[in-house]
């Protein structure tokens, strides 16, 4: 009897002792964890970069480990750069005396209308003009087109400026300049600059992180002629590479290079409007 009264007693503590277990291991119940997500904003219409006009969108390099054109596979050859974390996945890392040349793909070399755009990422600049991108002309002293930060007034604040040549690689043609567009917060920070250019009208409209900072109309760029380039340049302007790219000029003191990073840099065959510009800003700065 004695023996029967302990095997009952042991199999009762055996049985509160697995309950208490059981217990410690249920997770308390969380409402917020059977809410159903709230599904990722848009802008204008778009959750994804991808979805914007993407059957215009003509040269693309994302700089995801590679320094080709994602869309017509144009490689381009590293002098110095490298690859680091980007505003999506990896960017390109620049360094002095550091830069990208690639041959010019087909769909930059026939452009009318365009627009392009580029992220960076650089400690404020001291040393003279630093230029993301240039679509080269050998034979003059600016590319075709340059989109560069000139030294700053202060250490917040940069001056953007665009420049674009017509007339592909021919020294004679038409130029067009747009700034000093004063922009805050320049440094330290990713930012976005887009250039769209209006064949029809011959218009220049500068965008920095989605937002339109100027526009002009110069003379004598319609139709926009961009069929005798044959190269560009990421992260300098074309006469601080070596050998210079242009028979125009060597090495200047005034200009450098990129030390900091870019990413993205898209070309679309068309004039993006101001609604796709601003959703393209929001939704790659997302990752997405």
């Amino acid at each position: 009897m004695k023996t029967f009264k302990n095997i009952t007693k042991t199999r009762l503590w055996a049985g509160i002792v697995l309950s208490l277990a059981l217990a410690s291991c249920q997770k308390e119940f969380n409402a917020k964890t059977y809410a159903p997500q709230k599904p990722a904003p848009t802008f204008s219409g778009y959750s994804s970069s991808a979805e914007i006009e993407p059957t215009h969108l003509v040269a693309y390099w994302p700089f995801s480990g590679t320094l080709a054109d994602s869309l017509s596979g144009t490689l381009g050859v590293a002098t110095g750069t490298s690859f680091t974390a980007g505003i999506e996945g990896k960017g390109l890392q620049g360094a002095l005396n550091s830069y990208v040349i690639t041959n010019a793909p087909a769909a930059i070399k026939s452009l009318h209308s365009f627009t392009a755009s580029v992220w960076y990422n650089m400690a404020e600049n001291t040393t003279g003009i630093v230029n993301l991108l240039d679509v080269v002309n050998n034979q003059y002293f600016w590319g075709n087109l340059d989109i560069f930060i000139e030294n700053p007034p202060n250490p917040t604040t940069g001056q953007l400026k665009v420049h674009m040549f017509n007339n592909g690689a021919s020294a004679t043609g038409a130029d067009g300049w747009e700034g000093d567009y004063l922009i805050s917060s320049a440094y330290g920070q990713w930012n976005q600059i887009t250039v769209s250019y209006d064949d029809t009208t011959g218009k220049i409209t500068v965008y920095f992180n989605g937002a339109s900072v100027g526009s002009n109309t110069p003379t004598g760029f319609t139709p926009l002629n961009w069929s005798g380039i044959s190269q560009m340049v990421f992260g300098t302007v074309q006469f601080q590479t070596n050998p210079s790219l242009t028979s125009a000029t060597g090495s200047q003191p005034w200009a450098s290079y990129l030390t900091g990073a870019m990413d993205q840099v898209r070309f679309y065959n068309e004039v993006l409007s101001t609604t796709q510009i601003s959703a393209l800003y929001n939704l790659e700065k997302l990752g997405r």
